[in-house]
């Protein structure tokens, strides 16, 4: 293990606490190993479950025509179907209240809403999340709902270059103040953004995700971009984003609403690949360009030192009203955590040179591997290594470091392969899914219990196998089998029955 420069040590923590989770792992884990209160959900996304993508009025979003284009999806597949949720949301509701679950996470599309991005409200829409949401509750479920899941309206892409432009502020705040009321006198829960991270950088530095922006490489994957300064200025206008619907949402609906509001942030844990001072700065400037990137402007108001000193006027600036309208705009800290890396310092330009984007701007390197070895067992997709105790260690982070918010970990899990050749019977038997989610989970119960982190949910990805963006219908995260090849059955697998035991546990 090694030490944590400036703090306590997060390592020596997790040596500290090493018995208890192995306690906890010992036994079997119940909802008293959590606080009373403790929310048990999954977590879903409309582009990746719903399909009827030409039904009902809905828009065209980036993703239709990013998954519609030649090369982009690893399988040719698309979400045209998806898995359906559309039309069978009470078939899904059922399976979630029968294994007890207490909240579903979803999203609400954009261009069902407004088919333009703004302009006239499509009622086909509304009418569709209000029939899910009333029936959620019925079922004594509480509904979670996403603001944005990556799935902007094409027509504001092409009007307006989207994210890029400083327009999309009164357009998002605009939608959401839509979703507000009419849905708000229901919802109590508001994500506004799902991984803003992911969709900067996939979207718009290395180009392998809608709508494929980038510069790396002499272009030779994207037709237009520029990696260098594309990703700030599309954090920079989510962050504002947010923050004006926070402020819409607290003056005019939150009295009468009662609800809260939050983002859901993709965060690794890393580990420094060595005692060395200088992979102990690495590793900081990692985390820094990755949650410190969001995180440090909600909570002090502006961006890192470190990203402010490595990207320079290329990192958009806050104005004093600005910075006051950020800081502070969020009620909760959603985290989706699936995995931890190491990290160490960039020893060579070659980088720079080849990138010029935000992963050489970091002069950091994460990697999964330390001398050849992995850092824990990998589930199919290929970035995605099981490192429970990370989850402790990242909670015990955002305590020191931001205060102690409240966390929900908004998603969690791992998938298989999609294999043609494993029957649907050996696909249940998914004894590594329950392995992760205990492990994990036991480590989340530690760092409440044992170090005082305030979590206060946990949403499993995901209720059922879907399309997995890029990776299209490769990988299986679900708890619940889908037969893509007849009728999109669902067939529980063998951790659903563990969560149930799990949720009507005491």
């Amino acid at each position: 293990m090694v030490r944590w420069r400036g703090s306590l040590s997060l390592s020596l923590i997790l040596v500290l606490g090493s018995c208890l989770v192995q306690a906890i792992n010992g036994q079997e884990l119940t909802r008293g190993s959590f606080p009373k209160g403790f929310v048990f959900g999954t977590a879903s996304s409309a582009y990746q479950y719903e399909g009827a993508v030409n039904e009902d009025g809905r828009g065209k979003a980036v993703w239709d025509t990013f998954a519609h284009s030649f090369g982009k999806v690893i399988d040719f597949s698309n979400a045209d179907v998806a898995v359906d949720q559309y039309h069978r949301y009470d078939e899904d509701i059922k399976l979630m209240k029968d294994m007890g679950l207490d909240a579903y996470r979803f999203s609400i599309a954009w261009p069902r809403i407004f088919p333009n991005g703004t302009g006239e409200v499509n009622q086909l829409g509304i009418d569709h999340y209000n029939k899910l949401i009333n029936a959620l509750l019925a079922n004594g479920i509480e509904p979670y709902v996403t603001l944005y899941h990556w799935d902007l309206p094409q027509a504001l892409a092409d009007r307006s270059n989207g994210w890029l432009d400083r327009q999309i502020i009164q357009d998002f705040a605009i939608y959401a103040e839509t979703c507000f009321k009419a849905f708000g006198d229901r919802v109590k829960h508001w994500i506004t953004f799902n991984e803003p991270h992911t969709f900067a950088i996939q979207g718009y530095d290395v180009g392998l995700q809608a709508p494929g922006r980038c510069s790396i490489f002499l272009r030779l994957f994207c037709k237009g971009g520029n990696s260098a300064t594309e990703p700030y200025i599309v954090a920079h206008h989510t962050l504002l984003s947010h923050a004006t619907v926070s402020d819409i949402y607290r003056k005019k609906y939150k009295d009468a609403q009662n609800g809260s509001i939050g983002i859901a942030f993709d965060v690794m844990w890393f580990e420094p690949m060595s005692n060395s001072t200088e992979d102990i700065d690495a590793t900081q400037r990692a985390q820094d360009f990755q949650f410190g990137w969001f995180m440090d402007p909600l909570f002090f108001g502006d961006y890192p030192s470190s990203m402010r000193t490595r990207v320079g006027d290329r990192l958009p600036k806050f104005s004093t009203a600005e910075a006051a309208l950020v800081k502070g705009s969020l009620d909760f800290v959603g985290v989706n955590h699936y995995t931890t890396y190491y990290a160490k310092q960039n020893q060579t330009n070659m980088i720079g040179i080849l990138l010029n984007d935000t992963i050489a701007d970091s002069g950091a390197i994460t990697l999964p591997f330390k001398n050849g070895k992995p850092i824990g067992d990998r589930s199919s997709s290929i970035w995605l290594y099981i490192v429970p105790e990370g989850l402790r260690s990242l909670m015990n982070y955002i305590k020191q470091k931001y205060g102690n918010p409240l966390v929900i970990i908004t998603e969690n899990g791992m998938d298989d392969s999609n294999n043609p050749f494993t029957s649907i019977e050996d696909a249940l038997k998914d004894d590594k899914r329950i392995k992760y989610h205990n492990d994990y989970l036991s480590n989340l119960s530690a760092s409440i219990r044992e170090d005082g982190c305030n979590v206060k949910g946990y949403f499993a990805w995901s209720l059922l196998d879907n399309w997995e963006w890029a990776a299209g219908y490769t990988s299986r995260f679900g708890l619940y089998f889908v037969d893509y090849k007849d009728n999109l059955k669902r067939y529980p697998k063998n951790s659903v029955s563990w969560f149930k035991k799990l949720l009507k546990s005491s």
